[in-house]
């Protein structure tokens, strides 16, 4: 395992960088859907 992640640290920052930013862009996507059904809901009750 030790040798494994000597050898491929680059690979294992890569991966790690690229689930924040996944993780990033779900919050974002989650976060957009609740504004976009409440700014539906608002114009419905006006």
């Amino acid at each position: 395992m030790v040798e494994f992640m000597s050898h491929n640290q680059m690979y294992i920052v890569l991966s790690i960088v690229l689930l924040v930013w996944a993780g990033i862009v779900a919050y974002l996507l989650r976060l957009d859907r609740k504004v976009r059904n409440l700014e539906k809901s608002m114009r419905k009750e006006s």
